[in-house]
């Protein structure tokens, strides 16, 4: 941090946040003029860093006064330190690809446990219940680490999070067959869900980081199909090896080594292939590399770079974190208004800082935020309150299904594996679905009008849906999600209450179209949120993602319990009644939710920080 006496200005022309009319200056190099040369004693002066900063231009080797023979260090190669928001569609694709499918392993991991936990269960000494404990402690580990690796992504990065995550979710991985009794595996499952969270918590914000709101929701389309496809594959491999192999042991014990080595495979793209996608982490890099350029040239006698001569303005509060602008000098701009003349330029001494880095609070704050403020806004926000259940229940079905297929086809490898086919399928055609209907919220008659756009056509329809259903609002993200969240209550009923004869497609179709719902509140959850508090949508999302995650690991426990005591129809009448309540959440946002949201403290305070 510079000292307070030290002079400092912004590095971006204009900025036009100061309240204040900036004049843009020309970058052009100026001749060397007499006295110009800076001595090491000079004042340095901390600019602001932003990926359009224009970069000064060092002095030559000739007017430093080195010998012929003599070169100044060239200036290093910025090219990595681009913003990800404009790197090549290539680039980013290859991020969400390894993005996706680390997300589908980690899913793939959550219900893999469940068919071979009765072996398990005898190898270990206890009993099934106690063994499926290890699919609610993998959840706890899902649910708290986030809270702090998210904000250590944030001051870290994306990358060195993944791959240390990484490392601990593979070696937990490879412990779990090794485990000769429950408390073991029950902590071994726990550090499995921790190292496995990241590539669930954190990769909204690499999309984040990747791509523009307009542009953000098919990626989101695909990492949601992701983890929907990765919950039917998990169990459905697993299956196979506890129906195909004669041993037992050797057949819980390979459902976790296969999945070992595909996790070792994706960590090992990662290391090589993903490349860090924050941008104030990037930002920070750049600004060290060009000190560390500055401070070689200075080594060589050349001190400062070319700056157009202007005055500092000062804020009336000095201190370190105050922005100072770059100002024209006004008797230079009348002076330059009546004649043409380049800008005058002088050396100065300079290093950059960035501006996130200044304004961020300690690693122990954000942390502290991280965990407090998630729970803050679910108990005073409704609607953070209400998705949360939404999404902790719908998420709660899906974990059930872990359980209920195993609990209806023992030993049945023909009938479960009908079952996560469906599930796998529903979450291909929902990701489908979902991109298509965004494309169609593109539509140009459905979009307001703006300038240089086509006339509009005089359509009674497209008109009534502008004025009623406008895209640009945030309820646009729930527009099909009124629908397509039903298929979670009519699945449900359908796979329970069909009659006894076509019981055995009826089951497989109904978690299908279940499991489309699912993926609809897990959308419509994720997009919400993120357009309604912006700034505070990690703290929605965590809270969300906390309460999906404990919920959803409790429900294993109750499946068996809740299938005997109430019984098959009973028990899919209670789950699909409560599935149908929580469906009218979307419906009561699209016709109340300007209303509901201008009384949101956080939604208003996100509005005008977004404006």
């Amino acid at each position: 941090m510079p000292p307070k006496s030290e002079s400092r200005w912004d590095g971006d022309t204009p900025v036009l946040d100061q309240g204040e009319l900036e004049i843009s200056i020309d970058n052009t190099l100026a001749p060397k003029a007499p006295g110009n040369n800076l001595i090491k004693d000079e004042p340095i002066s901390y600019l602001y860093l932003s990926f359009s900063s224009n970069l000064p231009s060092p002095p030559t080797a000739q007017e430093v006064g080195l010998h012929e023979n003599e070169q100044l260090p060239p200036c290093p190669d910025m090219r990595p330190y681009t913003s990800p928001l404009t790197w090549a569609l290539a680039r980013k694709n290859i991020l969400l690809a390894l993005s996706c499918v680390a997300t589908f392993l980690t899913a793939y991991t959550a219900g893999a446990y469940s068919p071979p936990s009765s072996l398990m269960a005898k190898d270990l000494g206890t009993s099934h219940l106690a063994a499926l404990v290890g699919i609610t402690t993998f959840c706890m580990g899902f649910a708290i680490a986030p809270m702090a690796l998210a904000p250590i992504s944030e001051i870290l990065g994306r990358y060195p999070v993944f791959v240390l995550a990484g490392v601990v979710y593979l070696i937990f991985q490879a412990v779990c067959p090794l485990m000769t009794n429950l408390a073991g595996m029950l902590v071994a499952r726990f550090l499995v869900g921790v190292g496995g969270s990241v590539f669930s918590s954190i990769i909204g914000g690499v999309i984040a980081d990747l791509w523009d709101k307009e542009e953000r929701n098919t990626p989101m389309a695909l990492f949601s199909g992701a983890v929907l496809a990765g919950t039917g594959a998990g169990p459905l491999v697993a299956a196979v090896f506890v129906n195909d192999m004669s041993n037992p042991t050797q057949a819980w014990k390979w459902a976790f080594w296969h999945q070992v080595i595909l996790d070792g495979a994706i960590l090992i793209a990662i290391i090589f292939f993903f490349r860090e996608t924050r941008a104030s982490v990037l930002l920070t890099r750049k600004a060290k590399k060009l000190n560390q350029w500055y401070e070689q040239l200075e080594s060589m006698g050349a001190y400062g770079v070319w700056v157009t001569d202007a005055e500092e303005e000062t804020s009336a509060e000095s201190s370190s974190s105050t922005i100072k602008t770059l100002q024209a000098d006004p008797a230079q701009v009348e002076y330059n208004s009546g004649r043409e003349q380049e800008p005058q330029r002088r050396l100065r001494r300079v290093r950059w800082v960035v501006q996130a880095d200044e304004q961020r609070a300690s690693l122990a704050k954000m942390v502290s935020t991280s965990v407090k403020r998630p729970f803050y806004l679910l108990f005073t926000e409704p609607v953070v309150f209400c998705f949360s259940i939404w999404a902790a229940f719908s998420w709660g079905v899906l974990y059930l299904s872990f359980a209920v297929v195993p609990y209806l086809y023992a030993g049945n490898l023909d009938m479960s594996s009908r079952v996560y086919t469906a599930m796998m399928a529903s979450a291909v055609v929902a990701t489908i679905v979902g991109i298509l209907q965004e494309n169609l919220m593109k539509h140009p008659q459905w979009r307001k009008q703006e300038e240089g756009d086509k006339p509009q056509s005089g359509s009674k329809f497209w008109a009534f849906m502008r004025k009623n259903f406008p895209v640009e609002a945030p309820e646009s993200r729930l527009y099909f999600a009124c629908i397509t969240s039903l298929f979670l209550p009519a699945g449900l009923f359908g796979a329970f209450l069909g009659p006894s004869n076509t019981s055995q497609y009826a089951q497989a179709i109904g978690i299908g179209f279940a499991t489309w719902g699912i993926y609809s509140v897990y959308l419509a959850t994720f997009n919400y949120l993120a357009d309604t508090y912006h700034i505070y949508a990690s703290s929605a999302l965590a809270a969300q993602s906390f309460c999906r995650n404990v919920l959803g690991g409790s429900f294993p426990l109750i499946t068996g319990l809740m299938f005997d005591n109430l019984g098959l129809k009973n028990a899919g009448c209670v789950l699909g009644g409560i599935a149908g309540g929580l469906s009218l959440i979307p419906w009561v946002l699209v016709f109340f939710g300007e209303t509901i949201r201008s009384r949101s403290k956080f939604a208003i305070i996100a509005a005008q920080e977004k404006t």
